[in-house]
């Protein structure tokens, strides 16, 4: 069973304005004449964690971090205004040139898949590789397992919690409901939707429940952007068609794809992505066995960690 890498710190911390409003935290360690690959996190809105520097050996990859709009570190803090996925694909160009990074590999996880997705479809000769867990594809199918009706059948006990600040003349959309409370002028409504949205998800991210990982998803700070952007994105459908990352899958033929997805997944169920798989049979997808959805369960961190290591060997050959 493999362990995460030790901690490291950055070797560079700055702070990228990609328009009028909104200035992106990011960073870079490990090596800075190591592999290029750029991190991006879950939510949208979830921010990124010290902790993914170390999926990836230091010696061998260029790790870069950066907290999309609104999210973690960047700055207006949970901030709607020009924030879509046409918007953070952009940003993510922004993040390459500036970097002067001809080509990088992409390690997403939940909506940090989709968004990986979508940017390799966009900028195919961008990326040398996806490294993706979690797999969200941002149907209109994935949004109602989680916050209408799927999941809620798992965990009942959770989403009566979760339901219970919603009125119930407004619960056949709770994302709507939600996105309501998160964007009122009630500040306190708005701190306990913001609680209530990102504990749901907290709980149902792992297969056994995880006291760090519930703790982590109350924290204010995340969860006021984490439920603010979520619902904003969620609310217009994820800035995506219909079944877009599928039917553009055909863009993916060159591209180099290991997929690690826990097999009791309730947030994003595995059927996400064995549907990815079909449509691009390049990919390599890794079932996890005795896993749900987080980065941090033991079987997922073992299968990531072999699988930047198998991606180094790839990338370094000729």
């Amino acid at each position: 069973m493999q362990i995460l890498y030790p901690e490291i710190k950055p070797f560079d911390q700055q702070w990228l304005k990609v328009d009028s409003l909104h200035e992106l935290y990011l960073e870079q360690s490990g090596s800075p004449h190591g592999i290029p690959v750029v991190v991006l996190h879950g939510g949208p809105g979830g921010g990124c964690d010290p902790v993914h520097r170390r999926y990836f050996d230091p010696n061998k990859y260029r790790i870069i971090l950066f907290d999309q709009r609104g999210a973690g570190q960047s700055r207006p803090h949970a901030e709607l205004t020009n924030n879509t996925t046409q918007d953070l694909i952009d940003d993510l160009e922004a993040i390459r040139c500036h970097l002067d990074i001809e080509q990088w590999m992409l390690f997403g996880g939940s909506w940090g898949s989709t968004l990986a997705l979508v940017y390799a479809q966009a900028h195919q000769k961008r990326v040398s590789a996806l490294l993706l867990r979690g797999i969200f594809l941002g149907r209109q199918k994935d949004l109602d397992w989680l916050y209408q009706e799927g999941a809620s059948e798992i965990y009942p006990d959770y989403w009566e919690d979760f339901i219970e600040p919603i009125p119930e003349n407004e619960r056949h959309d709770m994302v709507g409901a939600y996105y309501k409370l998160l964007t009122g002028d009630d500040e306190i409504a708005r701190m306990a939707a913001a609680k209530s949205w990102s504990l749901w998800e907290g709980r149902i991210a792992t297969l056994q429940g995880s006291h760090r990982v519930i703790e982590h998803f109350s924290s204010p700070h995340l969860a006021l952007s984490l439920a603010r952007i979520e619902t904003h994105y969620f609310q217009h459908k994820t800035f995506l068609k219909p079944n877009q990352i599928l039917d553009n899958a055909h863009l993916l033929k060159g591209v180099l794809g290991i997929i690690v997805h826990g097999r009791y997944d309730m947030v994003c169920p595995l059927d996400n992505a064995w549907s990815l798989l079909k449509a691009w049979p390049r990919a390599d997808l890794q079932i996890i066995r005795d896993a749900g959805h987080s980065a941090s369960e033991p079987g997922i961190i073992d299968a990531l960690v072999r699988a930047t290591r198998t991606m180094a060997i790839r990338l370094s050959q000729p």
